[in-house]
């Protein structure tokens, strides 16, 4: 094995036009019994993160986190149709996880902040999620912080593939959050500028790469191509 390639979701591979704060307000309104009062602040949280914040905010106690995960899939589920019309994949996504996976002995999965229900139902809206391995991914429910998700995925591709421990990790992702788990774990980061936050936002957290989207297939591989003959 080569190269692992980890992929964030929300505004990095798809744009979910809003979906994602409605299914947080509606978890929270199924297990505190109403409506926020201000959406979920997102941003390359993960959903425990976001969930626990949104409580704290409404000052309402935190429920078991089997019940919020839950309420969490549920309302992924129920508007996965909205997505679908709502949403969209992104400039370039399709075509950059399609000439990853088709290269021999490269991982390509997802470190999301998304529970895995709904990342699959995000990926699946759009057509993607046959272009992934997405049991060695690292999701919202395997822990608070996004750097705490690397090892986890490492752990996961590990045992599946056999994998050295030496073998590059590279994050994708669109928030200084994700420049933060990939530099807090000697892992390869490239930024997409796809997101709310701009490219000098991004280079100024910390990221070498920094691209504008996905569209540019090419040169996408050209900079995993860099990184797995290190």
């Amino acid at each position: 094995m080569q190269l692992s390639v980890l992929w964030d979701i929300d505004h990095t591979l798809i744009d979910n036009a809003g979906v994602s704060k409605e299914i947080y307000s509606a978890a929270f309104a199924a297990l505190a019994g109403f409506a926020p009062t201000e959406p979920a602040r997102t941003e390359g949280r993960t959903d425990r993160l976001i969930m626990r914040e949104l409580f704290v905010r409404h000052d309402v106690p935190e429920p078991e986190w089997v019940r919020i995960q839950d309420a969490l899939a549920h309302a992924g589920q129920e508007r996965f149709a909205e997505l679908r019309v709502r949403g969209t994949a992104l400039p370039g996504a399709c075509d950059a996880l399609k000439c990853v996976a088709e290269r021999e002995g490269w991982v390509s999965s997802v470190l999301t902040g998304n529970i895995a229900a709904n990342a699959k139902v995000k990926l699946a809206a759009f057509g993607l999620d046959s272009l992934l391995d997405l049991s060695v991914g690292a999701y919202g429910a395997d822990g608070v912080q996004r750097p705490d998700l690397v090892a986890v995925a490492r752990e996961r591709i590990r045992r599946t593939y056999g994998a050295e421990q030496d073998v590059p990790v590279v994050l994708v992702g669109d928030t200084p959050r994700d420049v933060e788990a990939a530099l807090s774990t000697g892992s390869h980061v490239v930024a997409v500028a796809s997101g709310i936050h701009s490219q000098e936002e991004l280079a100024s957290a910390g990221a070498t790469v920094v691209l504008p989207d996905l569209s540019d297939a090419a040169g996408l591989m050209s900079h995993f191509e860099g990184i797995a003959g290190r």
